[in-house]
């Protein structure tokens, strides 16, 4: 029986990361390539397929090539017209990360269903590669920080307006300002309204995350690590003085644990 190749795909809000895992022939799984594109709530499943089809192109991959395919997503609305995707393109729906589904990672929360797919995927990712107590930091749409016990529990977290989210309110709201690039400005006292803005963005976001973080720890223990993904995390980690590991593919990584879990335990 040939390798596995697995597909990940995590639907945000904004954004779609997809991921290939090639695996070998000792059951381990590596991440050969990897895409970000926009989510695109009316697009049909015949674009995607298009789309996909032409990603995998580009990378002298084939859709053929995938033998598996899970699939979490916090805009329920475009699940169905992945599950078609994956029924076109790889003859199988996408497992799906939801209830029902192995995590081995019992969930406090006072209902678990409240729990977002991305939040117990990274958690589940961040608990497997360090241990616990651990934070998981993720910086997207939302800005969520995920706590996991030394045991191993999902116990909660915490829910942030994400930085470009917070940016465009206030573009919106106040005429006179205007776009930036999230870059680190001369000073933290800015001469000029771009450096004044950049100011506010990017060290006044790194001052949230390592306020909310010092309070974590105070429930979660000191010795909690905090690790940080999502697409401006290590910008804000360069500034932060509690992060302490950026992991890219955090995600991406624990939707792979969770098709190994299933596919071992299933």
């Amino acid at each position: 029986m040939s390798s596995p190749v697995l597909l990940v795909i995590d639907v945000g809000n904004t954004n779609v990361s997809l991921g290939v895992y090639d695996y070998d022939d000792r059951g381990h799984g590596t991440l050969s390539q990897h895409w970000r594109v926009s989510t695109h709530r009316e697009q049909t499943s015949d674009e995607l397929v298009i789309s996909l089809s032409a990603l995998f192109s580009s990378e002298g991959r084939h859709t053929g090539e995938i033998t598996d395919v899970i699939l979490s997503s916090v805009v329920p609305p475009v699940v169905p017209i992945w599950e078609r995707v994956s029924s076109k393109l790889f003859g199988q729906p996408p497992q799906i990360v939801g209830p029902g589904m192995r995590t081995g990672m019992p969930v406090r929360y006072e209902n678990p269903h409240e729990v977002g797919a991305d939040r117990i995927v990274n958690a589940v990712a961040a608990y497997d590669l360090f241990g616990g107590p651990i934070i998981a930091v993720d910086f997207g749409t939302a800005t969520t920080f995920d706590c996991i016990s030394e045991r191993g529990e999902y116990l909660g977290g915490v829910i942030t307006p994400g930085i470009h989210i917070s940016m465009e309110a206030l573009f919106e709201r106040a005429s006179k300002l205007h776009r930036v690039e999230i870059a680190r400005p001369k000073s933290v006292i800015g001469r000029t309204t771009t450096g004044a803005l950049q100011s506010g963005l990017l060290y006044g976001y790194s001052g949230l995350v390592d306020s909310m973080i010092g309070r974590i720890r105070e429930e979660l223990g000191a010795d909690a690590r905090v690790v940080a993904t999502g697409g401006l995390a290590r910008r804000i980690a360069e500034e932060s003085k509690a992060i302490d590991q950026v992991v890219p593919f955090l995600t991406l990584d624990g939707l792979r644990i969770l098709f190994e879990k299933n596919r071992s335990e299933g």
